[in-house]
Order: C-alpha cells, then sequence, then structure tokens
C-alpha cells in the first residue's frame, strides 16, 4: 500500500536538528501538516517558521520524558488539526562507554527517552491513529536494536526494547489497518557524539564519515511512503547480515576489538 503525506496531520518528535529537522523539512514539502516538537524552544520556532513557508507547521515544544509534555502534543494534533495520522518517534539520547563505568542513574535516563517516552506517546497516541487516514507509528531506532555494541549498553538495551515493542503492535494493530515501521540508521554525522550522557568509550567513531541527516530523512520519508515495515541502513545493512549468518564470528571480531582497546588497562 503506497501512503501519500500530502495533507496528512504528523506529529514528529526529535525534529529540533539532525535527522528530525531534515525529515521535518521534507515532510513539509509533501505538503503534510505538521507539529514538530523538541525541547528547544527557539529551535523549533525557527524551523516552523522556515517551514510554514511549504505548509502548516506548529512547533511544541516538549520534554517527551514528561506525561503532561506528551498529553499537550496530542491534544494540540486533536484540537488544530482535529487528530493524527502519523506518529514519528525521532527523539534520543546516548551514553558511550562500558556498563561497568555507568551508573543506574544514566542507564533509567536512556530508558525513559529511548524507550518508556515513545512507548507511551504511542499508547496515548493510538486512540487518534486509529481514526486517521492511513495511520501509522514510525519508530526511528538505530542498529543498536538489532545488534548490541559494546560500550553502547546502554543504548543498544533501550533501542532493543523499542524494536521489540514496534514488533509486537505490528500485529495488535493490524485489527484497526494502523501500520508500525521500524527504521534501523547505521552510524549518522548528527550531534549525537556532542550530546553523549557519557563519553568514555576507547573506540573511535569519526561521525563525519557517517551517513548524512538528510539520507537518512529520505529513506524514512520512502519508508513511510512504500510503507516497509523494516528499513535498515548504512553499515547497518552488512552488520546486521554477518550476525544472522555468523553470529559467532561477529561476536569473535567485537571481543577482539575491545581486547585490544583495552590492553593495557
Amino acid at each position: 500500500m503506497a501512503r501519500s503525506l500530502a495533507g496528512r496531520r504528523v506529529l514528529l518528535t526529535g525534529a529540533s536538528s539532525g535527522i528530525g529537522r531534515c525529515l521535518a523539512e521534507r515532510l513539509a514539502r509533501k505538503g503534510a501538516r505538521l507539529i514538530v516538537s523538541a525541547r528547544s524552544a527557539d529551535k523549533l520556532d525557527e524551523l516552523a517558521a522556515r517551514l510554514k513557508v511549504s505548509g502548516e507547521v506548529l512547533a511544541v515544544p516538549a520534554d517527551v520524558t514528561n506525561a503532561e509534555d506528551r498529553q499537550q502534543l496530542l491534544e494540540t494534533a486533536q484540537v488544530r488539526f482535529g487528530g493524527l495520522d502519523a506518529l514519528i518517534n525521532n527523539a534520543g539520547v546516548a551514553s558511550f562507554g562500558h556498563f561497568t563505568g555507568g551508573t543506574e542513574a544514566i542507564l533509567r535516563q536512556v530508558m525513559e527517552v529511548n524507550f518508556f517516552a515513545p512507548a507511551e506517546l504511542m499508547r496515548s497516541a493510538i486512540p487518534l491513529l486509529r481514526n486517521g487516514e492511513q495511520p501509522a507509528i514510525v519508530n526511528v531506532a538505530s542498529m543498536c536494536g538489532r545488534c548490541g555494541l559494546p560500550a553502547w549498553s546502554e543504548y543498544s538495551a533501550s533501542k532493543f526494547a523499542l524494536v521489540g515493542l514496534a514488533e509486537a503492535l505490528r500485529a495488535e494493530m493490524a485489527r484497526y489497518d494502523m501500520d508500525v515501521l521500524t527504521v534501523l540508521p547505521g552510524l549518522t554525522n548528527t550531534d549525537l557524539g556532542k550530546h553523549l550522557l557519557r563519553n568514555e568509550g576507547r573506540m573511535k567513531l569519526d561521525y563525519s564519515q557517517g551517513m548524512s541527516p538528510a539520507a537518512v530523512a529520505d529513506a524514512i520519508l520512502a519508508a513511510i511512503e512504500k510503507n516497509r515495515a523494516e528499513t535498515v541502513l548504512g553499515e547497518a545493512r552488512w552488520m546486521l547480515r554477518v550476525k544472522r549468518w555468523f553470529p559467532g564470528l561477529l561476536n569473535r571480531l567485537m571481543t577482539r576489538k575491545v581486547g585490544q582497546l583495552y590492553a593495557h588497562s
């Protein structure tokens, strides 16, 4: 089933920068009626003002981990747009460093932002989406949601949880003709590395060599329009293939790399 985005009512979280910002730009060009959300009010207002040239865009600052803020997003969709056709969970946070060096507070914050917040936003949005046009839930996860990576333990756990929930909901929501789509990008050239809750990993990550946010946004847009249940992007493709067919090899390679990085610790 092809999905048209013209006139569709879309709620997008994590819209102020990176993938979210690029995706908002593309949705606006397609004629979607947008609610863009993030914690940064200034960046959102600037984005909405620029995108209003292309269509109807509302900026609603919100912390997705706050239940009242999530409710405000959905009430805005109901009051201003009369409902909702698509929810795109894009907001996220990460921590880089081995699990033993982390804290319970960091683990809980990662899980709150990356799993509990989108889970509860989905739960609350379903009554609106059930009455939408070609309704869809889109979760922007990560290759870490299919392959747990060393030094990304909290992040991997949160994304695995989100991917698992999406798989369960895909069957549950079928009775409402509602689609649940998952996107699994690999390394992307965003500001994620500048906003890590912890940055203690020894693996050198060159974000500038990752996919561009624009390319990821294009792929997400295509997944929504073509209704692809799961979309894997970038180096995640080969890594997940290796994991599927040669799991022992992948485990040995990761173990060897960690051993080299921490050989003199």
